[in-house]
């Protein structure tokens, strides 16, 4: 699929509140009872928990059956259990919403019920000039959640560019709190993935305070950015780690060549050295090489592109034992959710689930409760639930 923005996205003025279509009191009692046992059918619908949202690009739970929600033109929503949209959360920096770029993606820390720390990343704009890059910041929700505190900017992509497009920008927290943040190579800048003296198609790993992880390969690399964890990438907008807790990723291709792949530390995955896609319009990018010597292979790729988005593993039992270990992936293009077993790191199958939604899945998330949360990327947006059909 081309990553180009679609021209309707980002109006000048926010949409009025459209009423949230909410799940009946009912039916909604009747899914948060059902037990593990009769949940064991793959089919599966959904609900919306919440709409009217304008163009959201990641949900994240804080408690008490709350969700946040980015828009990607700069705004930062509660919903709150009801499906009720409340205002805008203050406390933003500058979003360089332009493009692909805005408010992207959010997820809370681990310890989010003691210390209110979330983690948000965006399109920031040059401080003087023109030009932006991706930016990742942390930050404290205030206690009744209508205020960003402490805000601070812990990584800027470098260098800035004049770029609407790429911004990569997907996040997972690691095990010893860490953060792994996807990067872009900004589209016109493609040739940057293969070099370390830029942050351009990358995946980096940095510390909660932003500084570069002890741990990463080439920290102590002369001319390589100390932040870079693994390299060749092209716009990964999707990230999860898998339940032995390694790094997996989704990236989209150009023409063809959609990716799945396990990023490990000092691996070079190929772009645009190695691609299963082509230019926009037809003929090979490059020398048309699919595969060289010390690049990496995908785990998984789709061609035609499917415009892959937000990933969760599946570890709830709602939807039965079949799905647990399941790798599910949002499809933007062709507007449904892929469902890929896994054989360790081998791709046994896909199931095309959703097919007649009709909606760009933007992001995908297991909450709390056991459920899926999908996210459509519209002017009118949606909070889905994904629920188990009988």
């Amino acid at each position: 699929m081309p990553n180009l923005p679609v021209a309707a996205r980002s109006p000048a003025q926010p949409p009025s509140h459209q009423g949230p279509v909410l799940v009946g009191a009912v039916v909604l009692a009747g899914l948060l009872s059902w037990g593990t046992a009769q949940a064991q059918s793959a089919r599966v619908t959904t609900e919306v928990v919440a709409s009217g949202l304008q163009n959201p690009w990641a949900v994240a739970f804080v408690g008490d059956g709350r969700m946040l929600v980015t828009e990607r033109p700069g705004r930062l929503r509660v919903v709150a259990p009801n499906g009720t949209l409340g205002e805008p959360v203050a406390g933003l920096p500058a979003v360089d919403a332009v493009g692909q770029g805005g408010l992207l993606d959010l997820i809370t820390d681990r310890d989010f019920a003691r210390n209110r720390t979330l983690y948000f990343c965006y399109s920031k704009p040059a401080a003087q000039g023109s030009g932006n890059s991706t930016a990742l910041a942390s930050a404290r929700l205030s206690a009744d959640a209508t205020r960003l505190e402490n805000v601070k900017v812990i990584f800027s992509q470098q260098p800035k560019v004049s770029s609407r497009l790429h911004f990569g920008c997907r996040m997972v927290q690691a095990a010893d709190g860490s953060l792994f943040l996807t990067l872009g190579d900004r589209y016109q800048r493609m040739n940057d993935a293969q070099t370390l003296d830029n942050h351009h198609g990358k995946v980096v790993r940095v510390r909660p305070d932003g500084s570069a992880h002890p741990d990463n390969p080439f920290r102590n690399r002369p001319g390589a950015l100390p932040e870079i964890w693994s390299l060749g990438h092209r716009n990964p907008q999707g990230a999860a780690l898998g339940p032995d807790g390694r790094l997996w990723i989704s990236e989209h291709g150009p023409q063809g060549g959609d990716e799945i792949n396990r990023p490990e530390p000092g691996k070079n995955y190929g772009w645009p050295v190695i691609t299963y896609g082509e230019n926009y319009g037809g003929g090979t990018i490059g020398q048309g090489l699919t595969e060289k010597t010390g690049m990496e292979q995908p785990v998984h790729q789709w061609t035609p592109s499917i415009a892959p988005a937000g990933m969760a593993f599946v570890t709830s039992e709602r939807y039965g034992k079949a799905w647990q270990g399941s790798l599910l992936v949002g499809a933007l293009k062709f507007r449904y959710l892929a469902r890929l077993e896994l054989d360790g790191a081998r791709v046994v199958k896909e199931d095309k689930l959703l097919p007649d939604l009709g909606r760009r899945v933007r992001d995908v998330r297991e909450g709390p409760d056991g459920f899926i949360y999908l996210l459509t990327d519209e002017r009118n947006g949606q909070l889905l639930r994904l629920v188990p059909s009988r």
